[in-house]
């Protein structure tokens, strides 16, 4: 963000140090701009150091095992009816999570439920009751704008991606009127948010910018997109990311665009695809910046932790 040339988006600057460039396992790749950079041990830029310190604060720590044992979201929490939508209103509906509830919705339900994965293992966690679930499913109820109406609920399942793969996990399955098939809401809680094991980037006028949320990680797990954040007189966000064995750390950045006329102090956000040397996998995804992992979506609403 700019008022000017002054720049008021908080950023990082970082002091280089000798014990930071020994040599490591890291590697650094660009998404964004679709160039990868081999790192080069004694010209580590800023962004860089900041990176590697993140991995080695999580790599092997109690957080990120408590990370790959415990049930993180990594995709949408609602599914829409199988089939698709009956039309353009109905489509808009549902992506601006407008809905009216005309029926009445289970009053009771277990306290508890269980996460299973595809690859082994499960988790049981507290469960959401169906209020609680239509509450976090419609965010916009008026009958004045095009919405979906839902006539019922039963508990039921579904697939989500998490951190640790897909998994089948309990799910209230809303009936909506004029469709055979439910809208689908997740109503397993996420596991709380172990503590991260190293604090927040210090504030300055340079360098690393805010990555708000994840937004995809491709099918392949090599590819992983993300909004990132960017004043109104900067040159879009650049993403690179810093892979170990054990976590993936994204560093995000900007260049800041020379204009004759003053910047509208504003920030708006991009989508940044960035594309790993391998799979995802079970490694911990990062924001340099916050020190902690990119959560996905709206998932911050589930866990008070994520905040």
């Amino acid at each position: 963000m700019h008022t000017n040339t002054t720049r008021t988006t908080t950023r990082l600057a970082l002091v280089l140090t000798t014990a930071l460039f020994a040599a490591g396992c890291g590697s650094e790749k660009a998404g964004g701009i679709g160039i990868t950079h081999p790192r080069d041990q004694d010209t580590l830029s800023p962004s860089a150091v900041r990176a590697k310190q993140v991995a080695d604060a999580w790599d092997g720590s109690e957080a990120a095992e408590a990370w790959r044992k415990g049930y993180f979201p990594m995709g949408e929490a609602s599914q829409p009816p199988g089939g698709g939508f009956h039309s353009e209103d109905d489509k808009t509906a549902y992506t601006t999570q407008s809905y009216v509830l005309r029926g009445e919705l289970p009053t009771t339900a277990p306290e508890e439920g269980t996460a299973k994965w595809e690859g082994g293992g499960s988790l049981t966690r507290p469960l959401m009751d169906a209020r609680q679930a239509y509450t976090a499913l419609d965010h916009f109820e008026s009958s004045d704008v095009p919405h979906l109406t839902v006539t019922e609920a039963t508990l039921g399942e579904m697939t989500i991606a998490t951190s640790r793969g897909p998994a089948t996990v309990p799910a209230w399955l809303f009936t909506l009127d004029g469709y055979d098939e439910p809208l689908k809401r997740v109503a397993l809680r996420p596991s709380k948010l172990p503590k991260s094991p190293i604090g927040e980037a210090g504030e300055s006028p340079t360098e690393l910018t805010q990555i708000s949320q994840l937004v995809e990680v491709s099918g392949d797990g090599r590819t992983v997109t993300v909004l990132a954040d960017h004043g109104a007189c900067e040159d879009g966000p650049r993403v690179k990311a810093w892979e170990t064995n054990g976590s993936v750390v994204l560093s995000a950045t900007v260049a800041h665009v020379e204009q004759d006329l003053p910047c509208i102090a504003s920030m708006a956000s991009k989508k940044v695809a960035v594309e790993l040397e391998q799979p995802l996998g079970d490694r911990v995804l990062l924001n340099a910046f916050m020190g902690r992992p990119v959560p996905y979506g709206e998932w911050e609403w589930g866990s008070p932790s994520w905040s």
